[in-house]
Parts: structure tokens; sequence; C-alpha cells
């Protein structure tokens, strides 16, 4: 299984086979329009901006889970990060990260990423999730995954780890 046998819905309900961005860099946000972190926005777009003709894509999944921070329908998101942020990459329908529901899509990626510390995904989660590894759970919005060219999950980056820190490491996948 790779990132790209995924297919997600984009903000109308339209199906989208991430295979679309094979050979692109991707950043992958699970996002609020109403969290602490929302001013996030400003720095995904600048970094979509400044390596968007180089290959970044950042794809953006409001997620209301935590708190109820992604209010609204997916056309009113979109219009709020465009109107606030001036967002131009684009954004998906709403999913779950968490418990029954998860989108798939982060079910994978959970299972899969390095965290910040590159520790390797624990082959036992399954069998013993809470006693020998440790918690793959998203804590809260604006929680980045970074791909690379080939697919391949290159970090997890909890939220307080801001677009700009994410800058450099970008910089070097593309």
């Amino acid at each position: 299984m790779s990132i790209y046998d995924f297919t997600v819905l984009d903000a109308n309900h339209n199906p989208v086979s991430l295979s679309k961005y094979q050979g692109k860099v991707l950043l992958i946000v699970n996002t609020a329009t109403h969290c602490g972190y929302t001013p996030q926005y400003e720095g995904l777009e600048k970094l979509y901006e400044k390596y968007h003709d180089q290959g970044l894509e950042v794809l953006d999944f409001p997620c209301n889970q935590f708190l109820g921070q992604a209010p609204g329908s997916e056309a009113e998101i979109v219009s709020f990060c465009q109107s606030n942020f001036g967002v131009k990459f684009p954004t998906f329908a709403k999913i779950r990260v968490n418990g029954k529901g998860t989108e798939p899509l982060f079910a994978y990626l959970k299972a899969n990423a390095p965290t910040e510390k590159q520790v390797e995904p624990c082959p036992l989660r399954r069998l013993f999730r809470k006693f020998v590894c440790p918690s793959t759970r998203i804590k809260w919005n604006f929680t980045k995954f970074i791909i690379d060219r080939n697919g391949e999950i290159q970090g997890r980056h909890e939220p307080a780890v801001t677009p700009a820190e994410l800058d450099p490491i970008i910089a070097g996948r593309l």
C-alpha cells in the first residue's frame, strides 16, 4: 500500500485519487478555522506560494473533531481560508482523524509516519497499543505530514511546529 492508493473527497465531495500528486512533495495537514493554530494557514500559504512551482502541494483536511473548531460546511471553510489567508491550495472534505470513522488516509499516515524524532513505526502497535508503542493518535488540529516525491512519509510534525520551521525540511525534499 502507498499514499497513492488512496482516494479522498474534495471540498465538493468529488473523489480525488492521490495518484494525481505522484512525483510531488506533499504537506498533508488536518486543520480548523476556529483554533489557536488557525493563523498557521498564512504560513502554509507562504510555503505553497514559495515552493508550488518546484513541486510542493499542500493538502488541507478540515477536522471538526477537536472541540468543534471547524464548524460550517466545506464551502464556508474554503471561503474563510481564501478571504482571511489568501489560501490557494486545495481544501478537501471534513474528516475524522481519530477513533471510529477515521479517514483511511489518516489511519495510514498515523500508522506509518516517523515522529519528529524520526522513531520508526511500531510493528506491535495493533497487539499492544497501550503498553508497548507510543500513541499514534493525533492530538490536535494542524498536525502535519510530509511526503516525499516517491510517496514515502518523511515525518509527522505536531501542531506547535510552524510552517516556517518546516521550510528547510521541505526545501530539502524538492
